[in-house]
């Protein structure tokens, strides 16, 4: 929007043509003023009713010490106009309504800076001040004359409807002398004087959270909303403010077109500043301004690790492919070499216990493997020798695959660790069955983010919200993904798991936001002492100090002692697998048997019927 000062006053000018006698030193005390300022500085002249020679001479002067000046000007973004410094005299003719106007524009605020010029002789134009906007944030100077002699005082208010303060800023007399304490503007506005500024507490899992917000007890409800209050309670004392509060049931989502929750109480002036809350909402950002941290949060899916059986086969784990590569090798040639031998060993008739043949040596080279006798075996001393050493040889090979076996069934997997590899998992996926919970699965419109809400919250069909104990106990059970602040499911495992059990806990992050701060209301005038004040208490150590008594870290696994586990189908299915394939494998041989047995007997006797015509 473009603002043109110049506009403002031009029906004023055109009945009235009234020119005040301003000598140089109006220009030089301006002058003096910017350059004291050490800021960039673009002075807008908001029509100034001065002559000619002095407007000049004041641009000019202002152009000499690195500043600009200017009658009008393009306001954008406030972010981008922090060097913008009006200049107004109060006796011109149309100077009230300028600041009527200027008033309902919303420029006293931060970061526009005025100066407001007068004669000490007419006082009766300051009052025109006691109706504008000048709050905390404001930066506005009002330089009284008295001839070449100018006193400068600082105007704000501490609270919309509060009484005008004024603090003395320095004066001018051919030189500028500063008596202000700090030039930074949060350090002189730091006295709110008892004004109460309001928080919005969201309390979710109790209504008793109301009662205990400061006395520690009951931890395990709401403890977000109560170290936020804590800190924001201490925020006030060193701000001399009034605390006030109020509370809402959740953190602010838009229904219908509205915002609700404590977003609305900040959007409609109910409260200043609110408890702190992931920044993964992208319209929170036009009616909120985000401060501080302080209550450090996530929110997770929580889970153990599914055990390895599951994701992988376990039985093909305990060697590398090179190992089995060797083992078949060898395995082919103690077959041969038992062959061999037992071919030697007799030229004439054989036993029933004798090998004979390739199948016969094969057999007894998978019985070797697998530690099992066989009825087969030679009869001479180099084929049994030869025997015995296949044996001992595998048997070492046997030990050390059982007993990597028994660990391996005892393993959790890694195979978890990102959200897509969460929504492709087969396990299940669940979320706490509390208010925002409901909404921030439908924030995000990329597919794995949908196929994971579309698993939780299904249009057809069971939705997956449990309580949160319900929740715990399932992920204690195991494939079962939970969604949840992580403080109060931590909570909940040190006080139900095993120490065996805590030592494949997993947390994937859903909404991949930036860490949770205090919302303050858009446009706040306490936004900026109250990012200082949270800054200062973090810098302390008692922003840290609340959050380790009221917040549970996750846990540790303590000893990874050995444990019982008992082994169902689902660690044995690559067996079962393999067992199913030999069944069918040997039903299709048998099946082959019988129709070559079929073959052979319908041909004999063809051939035997031949014989007998002939």
């Amino acid at each position: 929007m473009k603002i043109i000062f110049k506009a403002f006053v031009i029906g004023l000018l055109l009945v009235n043509k009234v020119v005040y006698a301003r000598d140089l030193s109006w220009a030089q005390f301006v002058t003096r003023y910017v350059a004291n300022e050490e800021k960039p500085t673009f002075l807008i002249l908001s029509d100034l009713c001065w002559g000619k020679n002095v407007i000049v001479n004041l641009v000019n002067e202002i152009s000499k010490i690195g500043g600009r000046s200017s009658s009008e000007i393009d306001i954008g973004s406030k972010y981008t106009h922090h060097n913008l410094l009006f200049l107004i005299d109060l006796d011109c003719p149309g100077a009230k309504e300028i600041l009527t106007m200027v008033k309902y524009r919303n420029l006293f605020r931060s970061p526009y800076r005025w100066l407001v010029l007068t004669s000490s002789a007419d006082h009766e134009n300051i009052g025109v001040l006691n109706n504008l906007p000048i709050l905390a944030d404001s930066d506005l100077v009002l330089a009284a004359s008295n001839g070449s002699f100018f006193k400068l005082v600082e105007l704000h208010k501490p609270s919309v409807n509060g009484s005008l303060v004024s603090s003395p800023r320095g004066f001018f007399n051919g030189s500028l002398i500063e008596v202000r304490p700090h030039r930074e503007l949060y350090r002189r506005r730091r006295d709110v004087m008892g004004h109460a500024i309001t928080i919005s507490n969201v309390i979710q899992d109790s209504n008793t959270t109301q009662y205990h917000l400061e006395d520690l007890m009951e931890p395990h409800f709401d403890s977000i909303t109560k170290i936020c209050w804590m800190n924001v309670r201490l925020a006030f004392e060193m701000l001399n403010a009034t605390p006030g509060y109020i509370y809402s049931y959740r953190w602010g989502y838009k229904v219908n077109g509205k915002w609700s929750g404590m977003i609305d109480d900040l959007f409609s002036g109910r409260a200043d500043l609110g408890t702190n809350c992931v920044v993964s909402n992208i319209e929170r950002l036009d009616v909120v301004s985000y401060t501080d941290r302080l209550a450090p949060f996530r929110v997770r899916f929580i889970f153990r690790q599914p055990p390895l059986p599951y994701v992988s086969n376990i039985f093909s784990m305990p060697f590398s492919t090179s190992v089995w590569i060797a083992m078949s090798v060898c395995a082919m040639i103690s077959t041969l070499t038992v062959y061999i031998a037992t071919k030697c060993e007799f030229r004439g008739s054989k036993g029933p216990t004798q090998l004979d043949g390739i199948g016969d040596a094969m057999l007894l080279t998978f019985s070797a493997i697998g530690q099992q006798g066989c009825d087969m075996e030679p009869k001479r001393l180099s084929g049994r020798i030869m025997v015995f050493v296949v044996f001992t040889a595998l048997m070492a090979l046997y030990a050390a695959y059982s007993a990597n076996i028994v660990v391996l069934l005892q393993a959790p997997s890694d195979s978890i660790r990102s959200l897509p590899q969460l929504a492709g998992a087969k396990i299940t996926l669940a979320a706490n069955d509390v208010d925002y919970n409901h909404f921030v699965f439908g924030l995000y419109k990329d597919p794995v983010h949908v196929t994971i809400r579309k698993r939780i919250d299904p249009e057809k069909g069971k939705k997956h919200f449990y309580d949160l104990n319900d929740g715990v106990e399932r992920i204690r059970q195991g494939l079962f993904a939970f969604h949840s602040i992580v403080d109060p499911v931590y909570r909940r495992i040190e006080q139900t798991f095993l120490e065996t059990e805590k030592c494949d806990l997993m947390e994937v992050d859903f909404l991949n936001s930036l860490d949770p701060f205090v919302p303050v209301r858009k446009d706040s005038p306490y936004i900026e002492l109250l990012r200082v004040v949270f800054k200062q208490i973090r810098e302390s150590g008692i922003q840290s100090v609340l959050a380790q008594r009221m917040q549970v870290p996750k846990p540790q696994c303590s000893s990874k002692v050995a444990a019982f586990s008992s082994v169902g189908l689902m660690e044995l299915r690559p067996v079962l697998i393999l067992m199913v394939y030999g069944v069918c494998l040997s039903v299709a041989i048998a099946c082959g048997e019988v129709i070559w047995f079929k073959i052979s007997q319908h041909r004999n006797s063809r051939m035997t019927a031949l014989r007998g015509n002939f």
